[in-house]
């Protein structure tokens, strides 16, 4: 006889929803009330967050996380032949939850790791588009960690050791699920039915939040169609006014299509998205070390990896942007973060033992960029003002064009706490000399930063 829990689970659901617009409620399930709602301050604070690509997807580990479509759904002609060439005639891509057995997954190292890339907080794939879920989900019989592969509940034990050092826990969860027979017949009838949606992905949504009370959802899937079809408002309203987790929690912008750097919490537009100005709204740039891949690759190449300078530039240009940057790293199947992503997140960590005021709870300056001597990228805390730069400047001398001095005008070094000597350019503008720098080494700081007092 079939569980009770799956029915049990959706009244639960739709009571809650049901409760979510009486009386005193502050936001109503429609756009223009749920853009209302202020960011959580912790979000734009926090600056830094690592991402982790984590399912059924590792055990090929080939090319792409979009492992399953781009096999049985565009039938490519590369992943055909890794089939042919790799597993017997009639081998099934649910054939490879087995062999995600997770057997080294050791979430404290994990967490150890994050905290010391200086990570504040950490998003977890709980579902990917193959729709297996990385806890026990009770609407995803038999194709979730629990029942099959690792047979445990990989969410809630990274969830508990990331909460003992204080880092915020963020899930990913896919509003889609390529190959389920609900979802495919919906899109058969052109999202005129609702029967997934109802019997898995709100469920799901709703068993996430009240069993993990994460900080942040990331939400995607959600391009083919609209966000009426996904009952998005209707989720989030419940989110923000009955959730455990009303008052701080922060969602991203993909809750429907057309949704995307329009509506939600904060916008994520499009992957690695860099904007070109500092945009209006609070936004976040996700990116992966590995370019090719959100996921675990065993082909992937080292010339293929972002290497620790771009990393930095690329997490200074989005906070001087006013983002937040997310970065992304693959574990394997067998539950370890490659040896190659973790010297690039201690690389990072290391970057922001000694640079970590100019990017933790700063703020965009009035001005984000200039390019004098070298390029120079800006960001402000309070009365103070960084200036971080990427290429050591000749004769060590540092001229920044933007900034007003005063009476008051201190500069120093962060790492350093000696005063820098600096002069005057004119109305505005200082010429800073910087000590002579070491000797070349590979060890060498990917970048520095300035700081300014007393400056306008």
């Amino acid at each position: 006889m079939p569980s009770l829990a799956p029915l049990l689970l959706l009244l639960c659901v739709w009571a809650s929803v049901d409760a979510s617009w009486g009386p005193g409620v502050r936001y109503t399930p429609d756009w223009d009330s749920l853009d209302s709602r202020p960011l959580p301050a912790w979000f734009d604070e926090a600056k830094f967050g690592i991402f982790v690509h984590w399912g059924v997807f590792s055990v090929p580990g080939f090319r792409s996380e979009w492992f399953w479509w781009h096999w049985q759904g565009e039938h490519d002609a590369a992943y055909l032949a890794f089939m042919k060439q790799n597993y017997p005639p009639g081998f099934t891509y649910p054939e490879f939850a087995p062999q995600f057995r997770a057997e080294f997954f050791d979430p404290e190292r994990w967490t150890e790791l994050f905290e010391a890339a200086g990570a504040k907080y950490v998003v977890l794939t709980t579902k990917h588009h193959e729709g297996f879920t990385n806890w026990g989900s009770p609407v995803s019989w038999n194709w979730n960690s629990v029942d099959t592969g690792p047979h445990r509940d990989l969410v809630g034990d990274l969830g508990a050791a990331l909460r003992k050092r204080n880092l915020r826990y963020g899930l990913y969860h896919s509003l889609l699920e390529w190959f389920h027979p609900l979802y495919l017949a919906d899109k058969k009838a052109g999202f005129k039915t609702q029967d997934f949606v109802r019997s898995k992905t709100l469920p799901e949504l709703y068993d996430l939040v009240q069993r993990y009370k994460p900080d942040l959802i990331w939400s995607d899937g959600e391009w083919e169609a609209p966000d009426s079809y996904w009952n998005s408002t209707d989720f989030l309203a419940w989110l923000y006014n009955r959730s455990p987790v009303k008052d701080t929690v922060v969602v991203n912008d993909r809750w429907g299509a057309g949704c995307a750097c329009k509506h939600g919490g904060y916008y994520n537009c499009e992957d690695k998205y860099t904007p070109g100005k500092l945009p209006e709204h609070k936004w976040e740039k996700c990116t992966s070390v590995d370019t090719h891949s959100w996921g675990y690759r065993r082909d992937m190449r080292l010339s293929e990896l972002l290497d620790l300078p771009t990393i930095i530039r690329d997490l200074v240009q989005t906070v001087s942007l006013g983002g937040n940057y997310l970065l992304n790293v693959g574990p394997t199947a067998e539950g370890t973060i490659p040896v190659v992503f973790e010297e690039r997140l201690r690389g990072v960590g290391a970057w922001l033992r000694v640079n970590g005021d100019a990017i933790y709870s700063s703020r965009p300056w009035h001005v984000q960029s200039e390019n004098s001597t070298v390029p120079i990228w800006y960001t402000s805390r309070d009365s103070l003002v960084y200036a971080i730069f990427f290429q050591w400047p000749a004769e060590n001398k540092l001229e920044l064009t933007t900034p007003k001095t005063s009476p008051a005008t201190n500069v120093t070094m962060l790492g350093s706490p000696k005063p820098l000597k600096w002069t005057p350019l004119g109305v505005t503008g200082l010429s800073v000399l910087l000590p002579p720098p070491g000797p070349p080494s590979p060890t060498a700081p990917p970048a520095w930063t300035v700081r300014l007092q007393g400056v306008a």
